[in-house]
C-alpha cells in the first residue's frame, strides 16, 4: 500500500506544531476532567502522613509492586481472604478489542464494619466524614513502588481517592484524561467505570486512600457490561 497523505502538508504541520508553546508546569498540578473530579471535602495532610508512618507496617505485600492495608471489613470477618483484595473488573487482552471479565464480582456494599484496629487513628476520622457523605465500601491504602502501572481496565463501581504520598511522576488517567493528584489532602472522584489505569513513573512509592462508592443503581453488572459489548 502506497504512503497516503500530502508531503507539503505533513512538513507545515510538523513546523507548526514545532513552534508551539510545551508545557512542563500544569502537568505537576490537578486538572479535572470528564471522570475525574476533586471535591470540596479536605482532609489534614500532615496527620494522614503521620498517621501513615505510624502503621505502614500492617500494609501487606500482595506482589508485582502492590501493597494494601484493608480499613473496612465486612461484619465479623477478622482475616481477610484473597477475595477481599481483588473484584470483578474489565478488559481487552488483545487486537480484537473484545473485553473480558476478570476476577469475581464483590458486593461492596458488604464491606460496612471499619477495621477495629484503626479506630483510635486519624483514617477513622476520615471514614467518618466519608460515610457520613457517601456510601462507602471497601476503604483500603493501596502502595505502589516506583516504575509501577495498573493495567488498562475497569470497574463496577466509582472510586474515591484521597493521596497520602505521591509524586509529580504519578498519574491518574480516565479514558482520555489523564492527571497528576498531589498529596494535599484532597478527596478527588474518580469514574473508574470507564476505562482508566493509575501509573507510578516517579522515583518514589505512591500511596492512596481509595474507597468503592456503591450507590444503588449506579454499579455495572455482569448483565450490562455484555449489552454493552454488543
Amino acid at each position: 500500500m502506497s504512503p497516503i497523505g500530502s508531503t507539503k502538508i505533513d512538513a507545515e504541520q510538523m513546523q507548526t506544531w514545532l513552534q508551539s508553546p510545551y508545557d512542563t508546569e500544569s502537568v505537576a498540578s490537578f486538572k479535572a476532567g470528564p471522570g475525574i473530579q476533586k471535591l470540596q471535602l479536605k482532609f489534614d495532610i500532615d496527620k494522614l502522613q503521620q498517621c501513615y508512618r505510624d502503621l505502614q507496617h500492617q500494609l501487606e505485600d500482595l506482589g508485582s509492586g502492590f501493597h494494601v492495608m484493608a480499613l473496612t471489613r465486612r461484619p465479623g470477618v477478622e482475616k481477610a481472604t484473597p477475595e477481599d483484595n481483588c473484584g470483578r473488573f474489565w478488559t481487552r487482552v488483545d487486537d480484537s478489542y473484545t473485553e473480558v471479565p476478570r476476577d469475581v464480582m464483590v458486593d461492596e456494599s458488604a464491606y460496612s464494619e471499619f477495621n477495629p484496629l484503626f479506630a483510635d487513628t486519624y483514617l477513622a476520622e476520615v471514614y467518618t466524614q466519608l460515610i457520613a457523605r457517601f456510601p462507602i465500601g471497601r476503604m483500603r491504602v493501596l502502595g505502589k513502588d516506583p516504575y509501577n502501572c495498573n493495567s488498562w481496565h475497569r470497574d463496577p463501581e466509582p472510586r474515591l481517592h484521597i493521596p497520602i504520598f505521591t509524586n509529580p511522576g504519578s498519574l491518574f488517567i480516565v479514558n482520555h484524561h489523564c492527571t497528576h493528584l498531589p498529596a494535599d489532602g484532597s478527596v478527588y472522584f474518580t469514574d473508574t467505570r470507564g476505562y482508566h489505569t493509575a501509573l507510578n513513573g516517579g522515583e518514589d512509592s505512591r500511596v492512596h486512600i481509595v474507597a468503592a462508592l456503591p450507590y444503588a443503581g449506579q454499579q455495572v453488572s455482569d448483565a450490562q457490561a455484555l449489552a454493552n459489548k454488543d
